[in-house]
């Protein structure tokens, strides 16, 4: 495989973000591995992605799910080795899969050798100390400053082991250019970059000032002196040159105000995309996902770029729960995978898995949990491919997940799993723009080519025409309740 990306692959691919950790154990550890991902690359094949997106693999004490970055330019032990990095890429390349990494650019782990030396008070200026805390909060809960033993506070929009960079200072962006080169060298794909919006803060750092509720959440749109400010951007034209020299392209995750905000994301001078994520918090409701996308493709026209679909991931409830049933996450997904642009999939969606909502507390690794009791670890439970594939996993699955292994849906035709198969095939026969189609309320319907897309959120069943190409439920001559269905003219 070539890194050229003069066809544009991500424009319009399907791309499966792997969480290491609870994807595929290969020595039998508990821990999800990269070896374990290796092994896995011909069911991800089969599948039919076209990418798979990496969550971070890097040396790392785990504070944060791995998003607390000791080594940038390491695998950690747990996870595997530089070599099984090398095999892995090399491998997915044979089977034309590209290779996305995350990267961590806002905050380093404390465990970071810079910070080790701001510590002992050597190159403190490459994170964010001062004499006097302000206002802001973590978003994990409580104040985002800490104290170290001289008396001063350093800055941590997230735990208090994971200290914000400064980015006025010219050693981290010469820093993470070498970090973007060296993966590059290594030949991964593109980035998907966490916190996109959060590496630039308002001059002074001022206060937010008391609002009366909690100052920041994990997903926010709201403006805040540590997030969206102008001077991200230069960072993001620095990168684009070395993004253009090996083909590859950047994702971002960005929460920010407006659809304009985010257009500033994308364009030919900064990134390729920015994550939608308005889609994925849309109700189950025909006239909200309506909205939803009609919003996000007036988006993307603002900059000429394709936009991104995703349901579920790391941050967020899987979507079977959200929407309260399997029958409804399989009829969002088909809408989903027949919307022009990129879909990103989640780390074990495919098998129809659910939120876990029941783990002990005490298993709970999360660091939001202590502080908020909010916590992220139930949609990050180790994918069953088979009864008895994991010994004595990370977090355990529960019973219920026996029914749906991996291995007992491949050979049945009716399965989640192959019906995400079935779906990510014939979604390559969508051509075109959106044409929307009058229908009764509580039913969305549309056209791109020669297909028709029809989806209902209603309470009755509703009547198609039309030969079906596939249903994310049984159908007849009418569409029932809580489905989706796909459709050629006759």
């Amino acid at each position: 495989m070539t890194n050229e990306v003069a066809n544009d692959w991500w424009r319009d691919a399907v791309v499966y973000q792997v969480y290491p950790r609870s994807f595929a154990d290969g020595n039998g550890d508990g821990t999800g591995d990269l070896i374990g991902v290796y092994d896995k690359l011909e069911y991800l094949s089969a599948l039919g992605v076209d990418a798979i997106w990496l969550s971070p693999f890097y040396t790392s004490p785990l504070a944060d799910g791995g998003y607390d970055v000791a080594d940038y330019c390491d695998v950690d032990p747990r996870f595997g080795t530089l070599a099984d990095f090398d095999l892995l890429i090399g491998r997915a390349h044979e089977l034309n899969i590209r290779v996305i990494v995350d990267i961590v650019p806002n905050h380093s782990s404390s465990e970071h050798p810079w910070f080790r030396e701001a510590l002992a008070g050597i190159g403190r200026d490459r994170y964010i100390f001062r004499d006097q805390p302000n206002d802001w909060e973590s978003i994990f809960g409580g104040p985002a400053w800490t104290q170290v033993p001289d008396g001063q506070w350093y800055l941590h929009l997230f735990d208090p082991s994971q200290p914000d960079f400064n980015w006025s200072h010219p050693d981290v962006h010469a820093f993470f250019k070498d970090v973007l080169r060296f993966w590059l060298q290594r030949g991964v794909d593109g980035f998907r970059i966490d916190v996109a919006h959060g590496m630039i803060k308002a001059d002074g750092l001022p206060d937010v000032g008391a609002l009366g509720h909690r100052q920041i959440e994990l997903m926010t749109t709201a403006e805040l002196p540590y997030f969206d400010q102008d001077g991200v951007h230069e960072i993001y034209r620095e990168w684009r040159p070395i993004l253009d020299e090996y083909g590859a392209m950047a994702v971002a995750e960005a929460w920010v105000s407006s659809p304009a905000r985010l257009a500033r994301y994308i364009g030919r001078d900064e990134l390729h995309q920015a994550f939608n994520f308005d889609f994925m918090v849309a109700e189950f409701d025909a006239k909200s996902f309506r909205v939803v996308i009609e919003k996000s493709l007036a988006e993307a026209e603002l900059v000429g770029a394709p936009t991104t679909w995703v349901l579920s991931n790391h941050d967020k409830p899987r979507h079977v729960t959200r929407y309260g049933g399997l029958a409804r996450a399989r009829a969002a997904t088909l809408l989903m995978l027949s919307l022009p642009g990129s879909a990103y999939l989640y780390n074990g969606e495919e098998l129809g898995l659910d939120e876990v909502t029941d783990l002990p507390p005490e298993l709970r690794e999360d660091p939001a949990f202590l502080r908020t009791g909010e916590s992220r670890d139930g949609c990050r439970v180790p994918i069953p491919w088979a009864e008895g594939a994991w010994t004595n996993p990370w977090l355990p699955m529960p019973a219920r997940w026996d029914a749906i292994t991996a291995d007992k849906q491949e050979h049945d035709p009716g399965s989640t799993l192959n019906f995400y198969r079935q779906a990510i095939r014939l979604r390559r026969g969508f051509r075109g723009d959106i044409q929307w189609l009058d229908v009764a309320d509580g039913v969305l319907s549309f056209r791109r080519g020669d297909r028709r897309v029809v989806l209902n959120t209603s309470q009755s069943p509703v009547p198609i025409e039309g030969t079906v190409l596939m249903a994310s439920g049984p159908v007849t001559d009418t569409l029932p309740p809580d489905t989706a269905v796909w459709l050629a003219d006759r």
